[in-house]
């Protein structure tokens, strides 16, 4: 029996962790000294097995559906991990994006959650998608439709812009074909159809993803950023072109950076694909806070029928 919930958590986690060290670190930089397994300190001066913001936010929503569907539930657990270190791997905050910022302060001022984050074309970060991977178990069952808006919803906490918005759905979507039982190619050859069919914004945003060729890119035409695409692309990039999740984590990691969040996006459908067994053991058994994210898979199993 496949436990779904912790291949996920544990996959974004280890891929959160893996990336940390070397966040913010070029291409260039990392290829002097390749990343081959969890090791610490470095950007952020934080032991292994720190995970960062991506992971934080993240279990903060799959805590918020192990009850109802609540975004004022979702979003005082954001503000309460900002200003009071909730979920964190070691009390505080120590990376934190700065639209994600500016949405908490908006959610900490009464402003409805659906309208708290930015919408501007520059308020694409990939803030949202890094967190999103656990909706998946609330809207499987879904039509597309409800899906799409439902995603909208909780990116919108921090992310609101139509672009974040799809990142996050086309995510998901690749996501629900590997829940399904897909293989990774169908899954995304899926995706692809279902999304140029339903889709009426931000084709050309993602069009390298919608054409259907991202594993033909080579490494050189795959960037890294912060941004929303850049990460999307990114971690599909990565998940195709190889074949397990150590290799796909330490793609991700190696592509410099922003590695946390690469690594964490890739590692949470990574792990889904592949398993939370077939993450090397000596890099979960440094996981920060790992009885509080096994508690935590506890609480949604008994909440969620996956």
């Amino acid at each position: 029996m496949r436990n779904y919930i912790k291949d996920i958590l544990y996959g974004i986690a280890t891929g959160d962790a893996l990336g940390v060290p070397v966040e913010f670190l070029s291409r260039g930089e990392i290829a002097l000294r390749p990343i081959t397994g969890m090791q610490g300190y470095g950007t952020h001066n934080q032991p292994p097995g720190t995970w960062s913001d991506d992971s934080s936010l993240t279990f903060c929503l799959a805590e918020m559906l192990c009850g109802e569907y609540d975004l004022t539930n979702l979003a005082n657990r954001f503000i309460n991990w900002r200003n009071y270190g909730y979920w964190t791997p070691r009390g505080e905050v120590f990376d934190i994006g700065i639209a994600t910022s500016h949405a908490i302060n908006r959610l900490q001022d009464g402003i409805s959650p659906v309208l708290a984050g930015g919408d501007g074309e520059w308020s694409n970060g990939n803030g949202s998608l890094m967190r999103i991977l656990p909706l998946l178990f609330y809207i499987k069952d879904l039509s597309v439709a409800d899906r799409f808006n439902i995603i909208g919803e909780v990116s919108s906490l921090t992310h609101r812009h139509s672009r974040s918005i799809v990142a996050c759905f086309l995510y998901l979507e690749m996501a629900l074909n590997i829940l399904q039982g897909k293989d990774k190619q169908t899954a995304y050859t899926e995706m692809c159809k279902t999304a140029n069919d339903f889709l009426a914004d931000e084709k050309e945003a993602f069009s390298r993803v919608l054409s259907g060729d991202i594993p033909g890119l080579h490494i050189n035409d795959i960037k890294s950023t912060g941004y929303v695409v850049h990460t999307l692309e990114a971690a599909i990039w990565c998940l195709l072109k190889t074949n397990d999740y150590q290799s796909a984590v330490l793609s991700a990691v190696n592509l410099g950076d922003d590695t946390d969040t690469t690594a964490a996006v890739t590692g949470g459908i990574a792990g889904l694909l592949y398993g939370w067994e077939t993450i090397p053991a000596e890099w979960l058994n440094l996981l920060a806070k790992k009885t509080s994210i096994d508690k935590l898979i506890i609480n949604l199993q008994a909440k969620i029928d996956v």
